[in-house]
């Protein structure tokens, strides 16, 4: 086994070093280095998916109950290690410790879902018809390549690694170039539960490995999660390939409506919770709050807004913890202000303006600006602790405003009213409607991702299993006593001398 701050890439079972260009990451909260290495280059990167697919050949008649077992004692394993892996994750990208926790312990819990997901959605059903028997089962795509996102480097990767296997495909992965660490010491503990050289295989690197992985022949599927312009680029990569199952999650411009509420309190926290918790750095984080432009919406935001200028941002080991920990680094911090500094440009109004702090380059705190005076809001995910308040007229122009994306990931009601829930509800286009809930978060037995901008196929939740297997239909006999003879077919009868 390698310590995980040794960069070293996983080909064929063996830990080597990359040949591709030195590069190394560094913690947001304190600058120490968490990983240092090389990249692998297109010629490894082409070894892996050699390596994936002839492990393929043999992973594939694997029985479930086997692919079953090494699943659990991966997360036998990841529980043991889960102190250590809730560390790793909080240096790397900057989590909270609390946050971090509970990464670690999704990931685990993902192998018991998963199974039950590939049982529930792609197992074998059979059915008596008058031509035969028909059986649909469900077989593994091939080679698939994982490439992961920074701001859940073990989880969300994780969502796709153990549903392919499970289903009997092999990987390729690539953790995100900011976070090698996690990825490289999560593939460690898949070979310590006992997974077979090649089944799992990992390249470290940027945008030409990734290319490369994308453009071999033998893969046989692209599982990606991260933003929406790298999605389209994989997206277009991938044009005239329909041999190559696309499965993406790609963020959203996530709407909360809070209407008619009872509790503002409570309304305000649950708004500070979907908009600022990792920093903002979730897919299903809530980017813009649409109230009524009246007293009662106003009360909400200053509720929102009070609370927003009181939450700590600190070092994650602080006393006590903190809110928000740093964003993954000091660029990140740079666009995230930037972003607010061309709203506020285009007529926003900053209610509570986001700052870096003097604890260190990536801590960003939260902003609160409203948005109402921009007529062309732009229609984009700034990935960071910003909220953007818009203020209507009726319902009707709440949900016009909630729909006025590209994206479909997640949006919330939050409102004391059943009429104004029942009404909303069926009309908010997203993939994830909650009521009284957080955008942030999802269960592990539901659905999770969206429509339009935000991607398909519901990556890394539980319909995980769909995209995974490609499903078979098979009608049979037990034998060949209904073959009508093709020379009856014909009219010849079988006298018939027709030389």
């Amino acid at each position: 086994m390698t310590r995980s701050n040794d960069g070293l890439n996983l080909l064929d079972g063996i830990w080597v070093a990359g040949d591709g260009t030195p590069f190394h990451t560094t913690s947001p909260i304190d600058g120490h280095t968490t990983w240092r290495g090389a990249a692998a280059s297109t010629e490894q990167a082409t070894a892996a998916i050699d390596a994936a697919a002839d492990a393929y050949q043999t992973w594939r008649r694997s029985t479930t109950n086997d692919r079953d077992a090494v699943v659990r004692r991966f997360a036998d394993v990841a529980e043991k290690h889960a102190e250590e892996l809730t560390n790793l994750i909080s240096a790397e990208v900057g989590k909270t410790l609390a946050d971090a926790a509970s990464e670690v312990a999704a990931m685990i819990g993902k192998a018991e879902t998963s199974i039950a997901a590939r049982d529930q959605r792609t197992g074998t059903s059979t059915g008596d018809l008058a031509a035969g028997t028909l059986a649909v089962t469900h077989r593994p795509l091939g080679p698939t390549v994982v490439l992961g996102p920074f701001n859940f480097p073990a989880h969300l990767p994780n969502g796709h690694i153990t549903p392919a296997l499970l289903a009997g495909n092999t990987i390729v992965f690539k953790p995100s170039e900011q976070t090698p660490a996690i990825g490289q010491r999560m593939a460690e503990l898949w070979v310590e539960a006992g997974l077979p050289p090649g089944v799992l295989n990992v390249v470290h690197g940027g945008i030409d490995v990734a290319e490369a992985l994308i453009d071999h022949q033998s893969t046989a599927s692209v599982l990606f999660t991260g933003g929406v312009n790298a999605g389209r680029a994989i997206h277009r990569r991938l044009a005239g390939r329909p041999d190559v199952m696309l499965a993406l999650e790609l963020g959203g411009n996530n709407p909360i409506i809070a209407w008619n509420v009872d509790d503002v309190a409570s309304a305000a926290s649950l708004v500070v919770r979907s908009a600022f918790l990792s920093a903002g750095q979730r897919c299903t984080c809530a980017r813009r709050l649409i109230v009524s432009d009246n007293s009662d919406g106003q009360a909400i935001i200053d509720a929102v807004t009070d609370l927003t200028a009181r939450l700590l941002v600190d070092a994650p080991t602080a006393d006590p913890p903190p809110f928000l920990g740093p964003v993954i680094s000091a660029q990140a911090a740079a666009r995230i202000l930037g972003a607010q500094r061309s709203l506020i440009g285009l007529g926003a109004t900053p209610l509570v303006e986001a700052a870096t702090q003097d604890r260190g380059p990536a801590y960003v705190s939260p902003g609160v600006l409203d948005v109402t005076g921009i007529s062309d809001r732009p229609d984009e995910e700034i990935f960071g602790p910003i909220l953007q308040i818009i203020r209507v007229a009726d319902l009707d122009s709440a949900v016009a405003e909630a729909n006025h994306t590209s994206f479909g990931l997640a949006a919330a009601v939050i409102t004391s009213d059943d009429s104004i829930w029942a009404t909303l509800e069926p009309l908010l286009d997203a993939g994830i409607v909650n009521r009284n809930v957080a955008t942030v978060g999802a269960s592990g037995a539901a659905p999770f991702g969206g429509i339009g901008a935000s991607g398909n196929h519901r990556p890394a939740g539980f319909h995980a299993a769909d995209y995974v297997a490609h499903p078979v239909a098979s009608l049979a006999k037990p034998d060949l006593d209904h073959i009508t003879p093709i020379v009856e077919l014909s009219g010849q009868r079988p006298d018939e001398d027709n030389r």
